[in-house]
């Protein structure tokens, strides 16, 4: 990161009738890597494709019937970049955290519990497939809002790693105890 990056700080309000469109609102900054500042101000880096992104949400603000506003800061404290900078940093390191964890507490478990009760079925083995693209889905959302640079990237792709290691060697397995599922 550049010292003379730029940060934008969205300030927004939507009608407090239901929380539904608060929390539409934050649910969609959230996935966008937003850092909540305080409630209804949360600041993005001026990245490319950010402002965009930022755009959209701005457009379902309006459709909510609220209000919004954009602030380009150009001119940052160097105190505060810090601050900002670890903020985004602790966020996505704390994501990188879930997914490893996931990995070790779930997907980990799931193959080896499935391996315990001898289930080897090729539906077992799609349906274990489809949270490894979940996993992956989630890692590669993760990094592409990890801006900053977070520890804990590396181990994230590892344990991604290691749960379709441990998949291929399950299909393996259903393979050779159920036999092709194509052949007649």
């Amino acid at each position: 990161m550049t010292t003379d990056e730029r940060f934008l700080l969205l300030t927004y309000r939507v009608p407090s009738t239901t929380s539904r469109a608060r929390v539409a609102v934050w649910r969609e900054l959230k996935r966008l890597g937003a850092l909540y500042i305080q409630q209804a101000v949360c600041v993005l880096p001026g990245r490319e494709g950010v402002r965009q992104r930022l755009d959209k949400v701005r457009e379902r603000i309006d459709e909510l019937g609220g209000e919004s506003m954009i602030f380009v800061l150009a001119d940052v404290e160097e105190r505060e970049r810090r601050k900002l900078v670890e903020s985004f940093r602790e966020n996505s390191a704390k994501e990188y955290a879930e997914i490893v964890e996931e990995c070790e507490t779930k997907f980990f478990k799931e193959i080896e519990f499935e391996r315990f009760r001898e289930n080897y079925t090729f539906e077992e083995a799609e349906e274990i497939r489809q949270d490894l693209e979940k996993l992956r889905r989630w890692l590669q959302k993760v990094e592409e809002r990890d801006w900053m640079g977070a520890p804990g990237r590396d181990l994230a792709r590892e344990k991604v790693a290691e749960c379709e290691r441990l998949l291929d060697q399950f299909e393996a397995d259903v393979y050779e105890r159920v036999g092709d599922p194509g052949a007649i």
